[in-house]
């Protein structure tokens, strides 16, 4: 008899429960379960009745924690399922994972590593490269500025001597001349 009881106030507390669910999701509760849950309270929640909401909710529901649980009450809480203690073997199997986990990344770290090197080689391959084609070239065109430059020294030395060369033909004419000219009026 006290199991029917049990069960039927259990089952009770369950439709309540269920009428105010249904009742959160619409807007007007229906007034008999309303009615039976205002201001009142069950072992492990407290109806409060509250002004009418845009929402239309109209009272909170306040679940209380298992210590506020009244002491009459048999206290019914499951314990956590303890963890079995790992066999040996699977101890071995996940230290040989984590293992291979370990190499696997420090193989992926290395090979990154590896790559970051060889890209810096090849970017400093690349650079030493323009490093040297532009040596070459300022070299070329130093050297084509010297040529240049040689060729117009040797361009002027070469007027002056023939302006020499004139000056001297012509102070030689000059010279004759005036040999000429000394024996003819002398």
């Amino acid at each position: 008899m006290d199991s029917t009881v049990s069960g039927y106030s259990e089952k009770l507390r369950e439709m309540s429960v269920l009428s105010l669910i249904c009742s959160c999701l619409y807007s007007q509760p229906h007034p008999n379960t309303f009615g039976q849950f205002e201001g009142g309270s069950f072992d492990d929640m407290e109806v409060k009745s509250l002004n009418k909401r845009a929402s239309g909710q109209a009272f909170e529901v306040i679940l209380k924690s298992p210590t506020d649980l009244s002491p009459e009450r048999p206290q019914t809480l499951a314990l956590p399922p303890q963890k079995k203690e790992p066999s040996l073997g699977e101890l071995q199997r996940r230290l040989e994972a984590a293992e291979e986990r370990r190499r696997s990344q420090e193989k992926q770290v290395l090979k990154q590593l590896a790559e970051k090197r060889e890209r810096e080689k090849e970017v400093l391959n690349k650079a030493q490269e323009v490093n040297n084609n532009y040596s070459k070239m300022t070299e070329e065109k130093l050297n084509h500025k010297m040529e240049l430059n040689k060729e117009n020294r040797m361009a002027r030395l070469n007027a002056l001597k023939q302006r020499l060369r004139e000056k001297e033909v012509h102070a030689a004419e000059v010279r004759k001349n005036k040999e000429l000219h000394t024996e003819l009026s002398g």
